[in-house]
């Protein structure tokens, strides 16, 4: 049975840098990954929506993570994002990696099929059942149309070990409530979405996998420390200072809008893989003027 993992504090869903002819750009990845262990993050989430791992080929899969691996060097842990709306081929692929310097595995809940409820519960069984790691289920209902309920969130904590914690993007913080009101004492609730990690923490969750951190690590994982810390004065000063910018970078879709900030403060190029494209040039130029505004 796997380790128990503690994924409270930031983690930080980390975008994938390219070259300006498609490829993997390795030396921005360093650079990036350097900026968050020197900025405090708790951990590094690899191949996440965030990373564009829908449009990574095998073998890139695999660079990327041993790229990140090798540039933090044990000083974080880092999970990988390992899922999928195939459920054999998710577990295939979960058996096949090479996990052993890993600290756990983020799983996206099937999209597309609409599974019921069972399906979703018999989903995770089946990766639970295949996985060495801690698992992190990701609730995100906005891009998998399909909802992982309370009940079935509860069902999984209490039925399955290494099933450790789920990274809540669903928006509803009553069903959120539910949960944390009920989960195991060890399971862990994560917000999923930035602008909600304050009063999801101030409810009794314990972290985030952060967007916004990829380019402002520093603050928003000493806000999350302070949070958790329960000084939520401080936690508040550090939380408005960037909810301009965490709206920007959803309003022409992500990963688009941390690219551009992250172009913006020349840490990578803006460059996306289709079907994505950058964002418009109207929230690009709302970005530079934020960004400038908080430098």
């Amino acid at each position: 049975m796997a380790k128990k993992q503690n994924f409270g504090g930031t983690g930080v869903a980390i975008v994938t840098p390219f070259r300006k002819d498609g490829s993997v750009d390795f030396k921005a990845l360093e650079k990036l990954v350097e900026n968050l262990v020197k900025g405090k993050v708790e951990y590094i989430v690899a191949l996440g929506t965030t990373g564009e791992s829908a449009t990574l080929n095998k073998e890139e899969k695999a660079a990327v993570t041993e790229h990140i691996l090798d540039i933090v060097d044990n000083r974080i842990p880092v999970v990988i994002g390992i899922g999928g709306n195939n459920t054999a081929e998710v577990v295939h692929c979960i058996e096949q990696a090479d996990l052993s310097r890993l600290a756990g595995v983020l799983s996206v809940s099937p999209y597309y099929n609409k599974p019921t409820q069972e399906g979703i519960y018999q989903h995770y069984k089946a990766i639970s059942d295949a996985s060495p790691l801690p698992i992190i289920v990701y609730n995100v209902p906005s891009r998998t149309n399909s909802n992982i309920t309370a009940e079935t969130t509860l069902r999984l904590a209490n039925d399955f070990e290494n099933i450790s914690a789920i990274k809540e993007a669903s928006g509803n913080m009553g069903q959120i409530m539910h949960i944390l009101k009920y989960k195991p004492k060890e399971f862990q609730v994560i917000s999923g979405d930035d602008l909600v990690t304050l009063p999801i923490i101030a409810l009794g969750g314990e972290g985030v996998i952060s967007v916004v951190a990829n380019a402002f690590p520093k603050d928003f994982s000493e806000m999350t420390r302070q949070a958790l810390k329960g000084n939520f004065a401080e936690a508040r000063k550090l939380h408005y200072k960037l909810t301009e910018i965490i709206d920007l970078l959803f309003a022409d879709g992500s990963p688009g809008g941390i690219k551009a900030v992250l172009e913006i403060m020349g840490v990578c190029s803006n460059i996306l893989r289709l079907p994505l494209v950058p964002i418009n040039k109207k929230v690009y130029a709302a970005l530079q003027e934020e960004v400038k505004k908080y430098r």
